[in-house]
């Protein structure tokens, strides 16, 4: 069971370091410590990422602005409240960090199963371009679930439209980081930076275990300010 679990979550990333490291936090006697990489698409763009890695692998892994670096792991989600409010962030608990010697095609790799939590909402934006987003909470070890964002375009926009809270999705795609205004008050705008993992291909997991409706969208690399 707990295999199962361990293996509902998982992301490949392969990027350069672009922070030093920041203490985040000690669970039984062992430091956590943050920093960020940037990871190219297939566009001009690049997501900035950030990583959560045990002292353990800084044993073996040196983590060095410029280095260029493979990160495999699990998409985790908390809560932390700031500026008067909860947030739901987002980090990459990095499992593995090894230098990347040799780039591919597809720098930035993840697979969810999990269930729908939040009626997805369907929208255009200003250019046209359909959108679903949808909250996705994917269960992991000792009782405990990840709630991730995620974002599906075109056809599977459309498909989404149709599911229900409680559907189990099984979804293949990339994170993604997205910059953003918010108006604070009528004279104030600040910019705030979303993360949510992009979908390029999804399918609904029916109680028999059979799938339906895989689609493949890889539109979401097209750069566009979603608000």
């Amino acid at each position: 069971m707990m295999d199962n679990l361990m293996n509902n979550n998982s992301i490949y990333l392969e990027g350069r370091v672009v922070s030093g490291l920041e203490f985040s936090h000690e669970m039984y006697g062992e430091g956590f410590y943050n920093f960020y990489i940037e990871v190219p698409r297939l566009s001009d763009a690049k997501d900035c990422l950030n990583i959560t890695v045990s002292e353990r692998l800084l044993d073996e892994q040196k983590i060095e602005i410029g280095n260029d670096i493979v990160v495999e792991g699990q998409l985790r989600s908390y809560n932390k409240y700031q500026d008067g409010a909860n947030r739901l962030i987002l980090t990459v608990f990095a499992r593995d960090i090894y230098p990347c010697l040799e780039k591919s095609k597809n720098p930035n790799q993840i697979y969810l199963n999990g269930f729908i939590c939040k009626s997805p909402v369907y929208r255009k934006t200003p250019f046209g371009r359909e959108i679903s987003d949808m909250l996705l909470a994917v269960n992991r070890p000792y009782n405990k679930s990840d709630y991730i964002p995620t974002i599906a375009w075109g056809r599977n926009a459309r498909y989404c439209k149709g599911l229900e809270v409680g559907d189990n999705l099984r979804i293949w795609g990339r994170l993604q980081s997205r910059e953003y205004q918010k108006r604070v008050s009528e004279d104030d705008v600040v910019k705030k930076i979303a993360y949510e993992v992009s979908i390029s291909k999804m399918e609904r997991v029916a109680e028999d275990n059979t799938t339906e409706a895989i689609f493949d969208d890889t539109a979401g690399d097209i750069k566009e300010d979603i608000v």
